[in-house]
């Protein structure tokens, strides 16, 4: 089935209306989370785009209140999960029980688990065992769980926003490359600057913190998302796509003096997130077609989840970030 391109005449319209109500929701996260623009651009830029995204940083940095306070500005149905140890994955699928009836006769009822939600928070998802993480495979490409062989649909609109501690820390789990590849974007949380740190010190320690307001509701969102995929691309952005996609792969003949270097790197899925977020970046700054501007932004986010670099690479003081970069640089 092809998708419905949006015609001259009606796409300024409901592009400046969704554009409109998102810069509305931008606004409002931003008058709660101090110094995190850019985290709450890309998040926004995942949930349009219909995908789940992976919020990476050291504690206290407000990955889980942005979480939550995105759910209220949108209006959306949430679910927290806190990933431990002991943690299993019936605990976030749901299981059935054995239930009697009054007369007597004994039936198997599933028990939804959180995973039947609009906007599921897997906090600190890496402190989890593999095997638990790898419960959030199917829900996160599929939109349905299998539990005892039956199959049961997830609601419509589904985003798994999972954070996750730095590796290096103690008692964490690095993601499988399977999982990993399904989040379409990785947002790396940084520490705010001293300006946005000062503004959050009074609010939360003097002054009286604003409460996140309903924007928009699931509705909006889904609408919003229907309209990115309509958004045109014009060749050079999908070739732009393309050419940085599989530039970062092993395998590749492009002169970028990278040769070698690259253990692993993106496959197909990598060029799907990326194309769908750069309409969703398009729309949510008002544009009616994305540019290889916005290839260049995102590059880092879709990518430097989905590659590694070899151990002599590493050896050397490169890292994921560094490449990407000298890739743009001699692609663009």
């Amino acid at each position: 089935m092809t998708t419905e391109i949006l015609s001259e005449r009606d796409a300024p319209a409901r592009l400046n209306a969704a554009s409109q109500t998102f810069g509305k929701v931008r606004a409002g996260l931003n008058a709660v989370i101090f110094g995190q623009a850019e985290v709450i651009e890309q998040t926004l830029i995942t949930l349009l785009a219909g995908g789940h995204g992976l919020l990476i940083g050291v504690p206290g940095l407000a990955k889980t209140k942005l979480v939550d306070t995105l759910g209220t500005v949108l209006g959306m149905d949430t679910s927290r999960v806190q990933f431990t140890p002991d943690l299993m994955p019936s605990d976030i699928t749901g299981s059935e029980v054995m239930e009697e009836s009054a007369g007597g006769e004994r039936a198997f009822r599933f028990i939804r688990g959180p995973v039947f939600t609009q906007l599921l928070m897997a906090d600190e998802i890496n402190r989890a065992s593999p095997r638990t993480q790898s419960a959030l495979l199917q829900a996160m490409q599929e939109r349905h769980v299998t539990v005892a062989g039956a199959r049961h649909d997830l609601p419509r609109l589904f985003h798994v926003l999972a954070t996750q501690n730095p590796l290096e820390q103690e008692g964490t789990y690095p993601l499988p490359e399977a999982q990993l590849d399904r989040f379409l974007l990785q947002i790396d949380v940084g520490y705010p600057d001293l300006d946005a740190e000062r503004q959050m010190l009074l609010a939360t320690t003097i002054g009286e913190e604003r409460k996140p307001m309903r924007v928009c509701g699931p509705e909006e969102l889904l609408e919003a998302q229907a309209l990115v995929r309509r958004v045109p691309v014009g060749e050079k952005v999908v070739d732009s796509i393309l050419t940085l996609v599989r530039a970062a792969r092993p395998d590749s003949d492009h002169d970028s003096g990278l040769k070698g270097m690259i253990a692993w790197g993106p496959g197909p899925r990598a060029s799907q997130a990326l194309m769908l977020a750069v309409r969703a970046r398009a729309l949510l700054d008002g544009r009616y077609a994305p540019s290889t501007d916005d290839v260049v932004a995102l590059a880092a986010p879709v990518l430097r989840h989905r590659m590694a670099l070899n151990f002599s690479a590493r050896a050397e003081g490169a890292t994921t970030a560094s490449v990407i970069e000298r890739l743009c640089r001699s692609l663009f």
